[in-house]
């Protein structure tokens, strides 16, 4: 199935914007022949792999980053060549809180000297910001080239990573609703869901932090001096996402301690009972294994009122030790 690609074709002064099949970008798509204009393409998918080498070859884009835009990599790691740059990072997005799992995919991204093409692995809006800033011209982006315009689409990613963060930020305080209130079996299961989903983030995260170190430092005519800056703030922004999630997974932590000392103390509560129940019931065993002996000689055994003197006795005795037993707080439950 062929998903439809967008291109974005503006000056500071004009836009227009083109979706077609991959098929039409591989032979329409020449950004050279447009030296005044930026262009961004966009690519929803991976699929048509024939279509985007073609393209590919037509932009004179090495081999090796060919093949690394669909093998991908092990850690995102920037590659400089003299006519663009290439690197992969992982978005995330967020998911429904019955989803145990991230919502994530890897996005490739080419940049030209006025071209920048994303590569979506599938169909899904990590950059809605972008696109609203690009049509409505709000800002700098369509005064600046394709370094802003790099910068805005990884800001959107980082701020899908937060979102990402605020969404389990939800769900924890859910959990700890349910912590205070009533503790079910599958408490502890979700609560190390989630903290599965904060380390995953952080391994998304990290890489990506590290590559924006990367871009902040390269040295390529296709980086504006003055749009540096722009990657010192993403660094930071990505510190503040690798702080809350530890955050976050300190709050889990602390969950997953109350949870077992919850458990424990139901436990001790029930022990409590059990013996109680227990030393009530260890003297009155005792009186009716003694009576239960097979001794033909036993003072009580002709009495004509042994069996009620001993009922009345038992029941005395059982009384007396509830009693007791009240009186010193063991039957009270504890809040």
């Amino acid at each position: 199935m062929e998903h439809p690609a967008q291109h974005y074709r503006y000056t500071a002064d004009m836009i227009t914007l083109t979706k077609e099949i991959e098929a039409y970008f591989a032979t329409h798509f020449d950004p050279e022949n447009e030296q005044e204009v930026m262009h961004w393409l966009n690519f929803h998918s991976m699929q048509e792999k024939e279509r985007i080498v073609k393209l590919c070859e037509h932009l004179d884009i090495d081999k090796l980053t060919v093949e690394d835009l669909f093998k991908g990599t092990k850690r995102p790691r920037l590659e400089e060549y003299p006519n663009y740059i290439f690197f992969s990072i992982v978005s995330a997005l967020p998911t429904s809180k019955s989803n145990f799992s991230l919502k994530k995919e890897r996005i490739s991204f080419i940049m030209g000297a006025n071209y920048l093409i994303s590569f979506q692995e599938h169909v899904s809006d990590h950059f809605p910001e972008v696109r609203e800033r690009l049509e409505m011209k709000k800002g700098k982006i369509r005064a600046k080239g394709p370094d802003f315009l790099l910068f805005r689409m990884l800001e959107a990613i980082i701020d899908n990573y937060m979102e990402v963060v605020d969404e389990i930020s939800s769900q924890i305080e859910d959990l700890e609703k349910l912590l205070v209130r009533y503790v079910k079996s599958d408490t502890l299961r979700q609560i190390e869901w989630e903290k599965r989903k904060l380390v995953e983030l952080r391994k998304i995260v990290q890489p990506m932090r590290e590559l924006v170190t990367q871009l902040e430092r390269v040295e390529s005519h296709l980086f504006v001096q003055e749009n540096a800056h722009y990657y010192d703030d993403l660094k930071d922004g990505c510190w503040s996402v690798i702080e809350e999630i530890d955050s976050q997974k300190q709050i889990l932590d602390g969950m997953a301690n109350l949870y077992y000392a919850v458990q424990g103390q139901k436990m001790n509560e029930i022990m409590k009972v059990l013996t109680v129940i227990s030393a009530i019931f260890i003297p009155l065993t005792f009186i009716v294994g003694v009576y239960g002996m097979n001794f033909e000689f036993m003072p009580e055994l002709k009495w004509k009122y042994g069996y009620f003197f001993t009922m009345a006795f038992m029941a005395v005795l059982a009384i007396t030790l509830v009693f007791i037993f009240y009186k010193r707080g063991w039957l009270r439950r504890n809040n």
